[in-house]
């Protein structure tokens, strides 16, 4: 069903009880619109003007949101569950605590957004923007994170298992405590990131970008770090037992206390001037 600007203006601002759900309200101008706890299932609001609209606990199951609006869009809490905000600009948006599984955000600008909490498992958020955005503690596993922006970006504490970080920024993040147990990183720009703490047991780091990064105390055993870029690393009290350091340079890292157990290293790996991988207990592959 179909509403003129004017009918729903009406609607909009009357008492009663919000139920769009399955309207078509594409291209409508909703800015400033007060639409907490509304019921908006199936709803097309593709190309809608929903900028600082209060959408907080709204009900946007499979709703169609491509290309609207939505800066500084209040959806916390919200239910977006299935729904497609492909294109859509939700720069500065408050999405804390959101349902957004299996949701589609490919292309989305979600700049400066806050997600903290908000759950993500299996959304595609490939090619997003999400460059200085708020994730922490969410739950991003199985998610398609392939060629997304995600410099300066707050992950600490969030569950990054099975997602698909190739080809991702995440230069200058934050990832302390993050779970990234046996997820896809390879060619990642993780340059300067903040990986304290971080679980990167099993992970493909290959040719990745880790120089300047803060990896202390990480879980990096049986990490595949072959031909990355470890230079002025801090690696103290890591565990890189049974990796991969095959080619890797590590040219100035900090290797304090580092565990090197039964890592694998060829003639090619460069380590920091005077350490010894032998003594470390890590293995040269002829």
């Amino acid at each position: 069903m179909k509403l003129s600007q004017e009918e729903l203006n009406t609607l909009i601002n009357s008492n009663e009880a919000k139920d769009l759900s399955g309207f078509d309200l594409s291209e409508t101008d909703l800015a400033n619109a007060n639409l907490s706890g509304a019921k908006l299932s199936d709803i097309n609001l593709s190309n809608a003007d929903l900028t600082d609209a209060d959408l907080s606990k709204a009900d946007l199951r499979r709703a169609n949101l491509r290309g609207a609006d939505m800066r500084r869009a209040n959806l916390n809490k919200a239910n977006l569950h299935q729904s497609n905000l492909s294109g859509a600009s939700l720069i500065s948006a408050d999405l804390v605590d959101a349902d957004i599984i299996d949701t589609r955000l490919i292309g989305t600008k979600l700049n400066d957004a806050n997600l903290s909490k908000a759950d993500l498992i299996g959304a595609d958020l490939s090619k997003a923007d999400l460059s200085g955005a708020k994730l922490i503690g969410a739950n991003l596993s199985r998610t398609d994170l392939s060629g997304t922006k995600l410099s300066r970006a707050d992950l600490s504490n969030t569950d990054l298992r099975g997602a698909n970080l190739i080809g991702a920024f995440l230069n200058n993040a934050n990832l302390s405590g993050a779970k990234l147990n046996s997820v896809d990183l390879r060619w990642v720009n993780l340059s300067k990131s903040n990986l304290s703490e971080a679980d990167l047991s099993g992970t493909k780091l290959v040719a990745a970008d880790l120089s300047e990064a803060d990896l202390t105390e990480a879980k990096l055993g049986k990490a595949d770090l072959s031909e990355a870029n470890l230079t002025g690393a801090n690696l103290t009290k890591a565990d890189l037992s049974e990796t991969k350091l095959i080619g890797t340079d590590l040219s100035g890292a900090n290797l304090r206390w580092a565990k090197l157990t039964e890592a694998v290293y060829t003639r090619s790996t460069i380590f920091p001037n005077g350490f010894d991988p032998g003594a470390a207990g890590a293995i040269l592959k002829a």
